[in-house]
């Protein structure tokens, strides 16, 4: 069978999360830098997002349809779990991260670190400052979430693990993110533990931007 190749970049947390589905599964891919809105993505996404995936003539975007077709055509431990139930609640976990804690933690914060807007090239303290209620609310709500097993659906690692990691890697960098996230009692130590699998440490992108100048 051809090699699975993700098409992306290092960066994105999206392209992440299928790049670990991929460690996780066992399954021989190749990251092929595509950049959003590039030719190749804008022929497989219709609005020129990432990731992407091409693989034995099936050409896929999204990344939940991505970890789904890896899931099911690849050998390997279950991302999505075949029981009904669980796998539901796996689901409703991706769409909860990828409709509301994506677009508060990483679209509206850490994007507003990475790509400043304000003036003089610097944060935008109007943008950040309006988000940060929404921010924290939602890391008490994952630190509910993940109290009872140390898992975000049943009791063991999925694909609404995996779909949550890379946020959280991101999240914790920037001040009042890392306050929140360092304010709970049990996520820490839930990134903190998956955080050392193979499929996360393997997939650790460059750092953003705002981070290179920073002393280590």
């Amino acid at each position: 069978m051809s090699k699975v190749e993700i098409l992306g970049i290092p960066q994105s947390t999206y392209t992440r999360v299928v790049r670990m589905a991929c460690e996780e599964k066992g399954v021989d891919y190749e990251l092929k830098i595509a950049p959003p809105h590039s030719p190749e993505i804008n022929a497989i996404h219709p609005f020129g997002k990432i990731p992407a995936l091409r693989h034995a003539g099936v050409e896929l975007c999204e990344s939940k349809a991505i970890a789904t077709y890896v899931d099911r055509v690849f050998d390997g431990p279950k991302l999505i779990p075949d029981d009904p139930g669980e796998a539901a609640a796996v689901e409703e976990w991706v769409s909860l991260v990828n409709t509301v804690i994506d677009p508060t933690m990483i679209r509206s914060y850490v994007l507003s670190y990475v790509f400043p807007k304000g003036a003089d090239g610097n944060p935008d303290r109007a943008v950040i400052d309006a988000v940060l209620p929404a921010l924290r609310k939602q890391m008490e709500i994952l630190d509910r979430a993940v109290a009872k097993s140390g898992h975000l659906a049943g009791n063991g690692y999925t694909f609404a693990d995996m779909n949550l990691m890379p946020i959280l890697f991101y999240v914790r960098m920037f001040p009042e993110g890392g306050e929140a996230f360092k304010a709970c009692r049990h996520l820490p130590d839930y990134f903190d533990r998956h955080s050392g699998r193979a499929s996360f440490k393997n997939t650790m992108p460059p750092p953003p931007p705002a981070q290179q100048s920073q002393p280590s």
